[in-house]
């Protein structure tokens, strides 16, 4: 009985360590006192966007992240635990941020982005970022301003001389 439990675990660190390494983001929450039609809706927000939420056991957490490689998580792993992992960088924290200001009962405990460890409140900061495709239309943006500005100044110059 004790070695197909214990095959039973390594199966699920392994699991647990294939979706840390599949996922770009990966943010841990702490779920107690949200009633059943609230993680519902939590979970229905994140599948929306591809986003995979599963509860998982801290001991699991721990070996997982560990092998993963990630260091300062750890002592996060305490308490009920769920992690949101995503491909996305951003839209994960996003999600869990917006459904955390409605409803105060969600704790963000710390989050996993592109291999790097950060607490509650770095993932805030990170969270209110725009994602990959919003900062790449930023950038264009920026990078087309000056000969926007030259095509309608040579414009001006041709209308006036019209």
């Amino acid at each position: 009985m004790k070695e197909a439990t214990l095959k039973i675990k390594i199966e699920q660190v392994q699991e647990t360590l294939k979706r840390f390494q599949d996922a770009n983001a990966a943010v841990l929450v702490n779920p107690i006192g949200l009633n059943v039609a609230e993680v519902s809706d939590l979970r229905n927000q994140l599948y929306q966007e591809g986003i995979e939420m599963k509860v998982i056991k801290n001991n699991i957490l721990r070996r997982a992240a560990t092998e993963a490689g990630y260091e300062g998580i750890q002592e996060h792993f305490v308490g009920p635990s769920a992690v949101a992992f995503s491909k996305d960088a951003t839209i994960a924290s996003k999600i869990i941020y917006d459904f955390a200001k409605k409803n105060d009962k969600l704790k963000v405990k710390g989050g996993i982005i592109d291999g790097k460890f950060m607490d509650a409140k770095d993932l805030k900061v990170f969270a209110g970022l725009p994602n990959k495709q919003g900062m790449l239309a930023m950038l264009l943006s920026v990078l087309q301003a000056p000969i926007r500005n030259l095509a309608c100044a040579v414009k001006a110059v041709a209308e006036k001389e019209v």
